[in-house]
């Protein structure tokens, strides 16, 4: 077992420092840029700081999946494309360093340049680029992927896309993005976009297509079954192999995904050995189940590998496009009758610590009691649009830990007489004399979130509600979601350091009502959204931490999400063949983590 602390704090007041002098950088080309201040590696960077230089190559890994594919077009909102091909087959312009909160450095693109005010991008193509089957990647390529994403990709392209005036090759291997709104985040955004070839799509439909896009990745498709299994192989004539920025990353021969309809059946097929790495995300668990041979012979290592990046946001999801769910105080009445003292004793035994906020757990969250200094002064601006709370200070309710969990359910029975239902005859009404009624959408193989469903509705029998739960497929899951067919559902979003402009996708006015965003929630508030405006134009980390604390307090008290819980380290159980450094990244157990800086290695 592992552990290592980070002095996040540390780094962040130095950033804060850098920051105070201007969020842009000067016009000329540089190796990285950062959201604030200057990149902390070099140009002559030897490798990223949290990976083994010296990694072997070779071996495979093999991954359990909870679900199945239908689609090896992972850019399209059409299908259901497995998450490891967009990772590992495509790349673009930037890449980022999982050791900062936002920086990237030149992947595709051998240098950066922006406007004094980042009015616009320029970037610079490596020559030696190429894609998978030895073809150069060129400016026209960028210029089509950039296009296409944007208007006929998947609709988190979409926002970015509109906020590009111009698009113009400026050389034989530069391009330039001019911009038509003031948003100090675009260029780092437009660095990630994935760079597709776009011959390759001549006379095709993109949009709707479920074919496999060539890229230019460390990995190329080797084998697949749609539903059932894939193969990435590691491209032995990858172009970025010897780069600097690479070193260490991407050391697996093989990276292989297999797909289960039930997620306790992904945890029996890692007993057998047939998986290799399993991530445990129940603390109670962690401690009892993990008895068996392969653990105690050593065949099979346990690791906790710490992190600081924010809690994020888990739970039951309100539609709140649904009239039943409309009404905040509905939505407090349900967050009432969430038993989670109860709910936590059962699963966890009581360890896991309480999401209380989307940014918990770091700097960027809220802070208890009332909104205080720029925070406040950030949300006067926005008080007709705020729920209670916001400004008065909000904390979720507090469970005696009993089945029974009287005080709440009392607390949740007078928000809805406000709301105007009443208990008559054991029935939960309206006066319409409708009663209250919803389902709880899950996709198959949740096993443990089945088990939290299942306590909830048992206490909001004692309210009259009827709720149930329905257990769909993943294709009819994505189907559903995406066009935001459901009363409930089951809501998981990571957030980063570094929020930006994602945060129009996840709970923006204009994503409420477009099909295939993340704003499942259905929200529209204006202060969410003027607050997303302010955290994309501050001028210092100082400003962007206050903006995001109030933007925090919002979405928290708009009652969107009945929270579960979090965990602020990752409990991974992995074959004693594979390996990590002793150095992490301050995002811990997170993208860029697992397979990526991993090896296997025979003792």
């Amino acid at each position: 077992m592992r552990s290592v602390f980070f002095d996040l704090g540390r780094r962040l007041l130095v950033a804060a420092g850098a920051a105070a002098v201007a969020v842009a950088a000067s016009a000329a080309p540089k190796h990285g840029i950062a959201m604030y201040g200057e990149p902390a590696l070099p140009p002559d960077l030897v490798s990223l700081p949290y990976v083994n230089p010296e990694a072997p190559k070779g071996g495979r890994i093999v991954f359990g999946e909870a679900g199945g594919f239908d689609s090896l077009n992972p850019f399209v909102l059409k299908g259901s494309a497995p998450y490891g091909l967009r990772v590992y087959g495509y790349e673009s312009l930037m890449t980022r360093s999982w050791d900062e909160p936002f920086t990237l450095y030149g992947g595709l693109a051998e240098s950066v340049e922006t406007g004094p005010n980042r009015e616009w991008v320029e970037f610079t193509l490596r020559p030696e680029a190429r894609f998978s089957d030895g073809s150069p990647v060129t400016v026209e390529d960028v210029l089509w992927s950039f296009e296409t994403l944007g208007t006929r990709g998947h609709p988190r392209y979409l926002g970015a896309w509109k906020k590009v005036a111009s698009a113009t090759a400026t050389g034989p291997r530069t391009v330039r993005f001019t911009f038509n709104t003031n948003d100090n985040e675009l260029p780092l955004i437009l660095g990630l976009r994935p760079i597709l070839k776009k011959a390759q799509w001549e006379g095709k439909d993109f949009q709707n297509s479920t074919e496999l896009p060539i890229g230019s990745g460390p990995y190329v498709v080797a084998d697949y079954e749609f539903g059932r299994y894939l193969v990435l192989r590691r491209n032995p004539d990858w172009w970025g192999r010897d780069l600097p920025i690479n070193r260490g990353l991407h050391n697996f021969d093989e990276i292989r995904y297999d797909f289960y309809a039930d997620g306790s059946v992904i945890f029996e097929a890692f007993k057998a050995g047939e998986i290799d790495s399993y991530r445990e995300f129940n603390a109670r668990k962690w401690e009892t189940a993990y008895d068996f041979p392969a653990v105690r012979s050593g065949e099979v290592v346990k690791s906790i590998i710490p992190h600081q990046r924010p809690s994020g946001i888990r739970g039951f999801a309100f539609n709140t496009r649904r009239a039943l769910f409309a009404d905040w105080r509905v939505r407090e009445a349900l967050i009432h009758a969430f038993n989670f003292e109860f709910v936590n004793q059962t699963l966890n035994d009581g360890k896991a610590p309480r999401i209380t906020s989307y940014f918990s757990n770091s700097v960027l969250g809220m802070r208890p009691g009332p909104a205080e200094g720029k925070v406040r002064a950030l949300l006067e601006r926005y008080r007709e649009a705020l729920l209670p709370g916001a400004l008065e200070g909000y904390s979720l309710p507090v469970g005696d830990g009993t089945a029974a969990n009287r005080k709440n359910i009392r607390k949740a029975l007078r928000l809805l007489a406000e709301a105007g239902w009443t208990v008559q005859d054991g029935v939960l009404r309206n006066a319409k004399g409708e009663p209250f009624r919803f389902e709880i959408l899950l996709k198959q193989g949740a096993t443990e979130t089945g088990q939290i469903a299942d306590i909830y509705i048992s206490a909001l029998s004692r309210l009259g509600i009827e709720a149930r739960t329905t257990v769909v497929d993943s294709a009819q899951y994505k189907e559903r979601t995406n066009n935001y067919d459901f009363d409930m559902v089951y809501y998981w979003r990571g957030l980063s350091l570094s929020p930006g402009n994602e945060q129009r996708l996840y709970w923006g006015s204009e994503s409420a009502d477009r099909p295939g965003t993340r704003n499942w929630m259905g929200i529209k508030s204006a202060a969410v959204d003027g607050l997303v405006d302010d955290l994309l134009t501050a001028q210092t980390h100082e400003d962007f931490v206050a903006t995001v604390r109030a933007l925090d307090r919002v979405l928290t008290t708009g009652r969107y999400v009945i929270p579960f819980w979090f965990s602020n380290v990752s409990r991974i159980a992995h074959k004693r063949t594979l390996h990590y450094p002793e150095k992490l990244p301050i995002y811990g157990d997170w993208i860029g983590f697992q397979p990526d800086v991993w090896w296997y290695e025979q003792e």
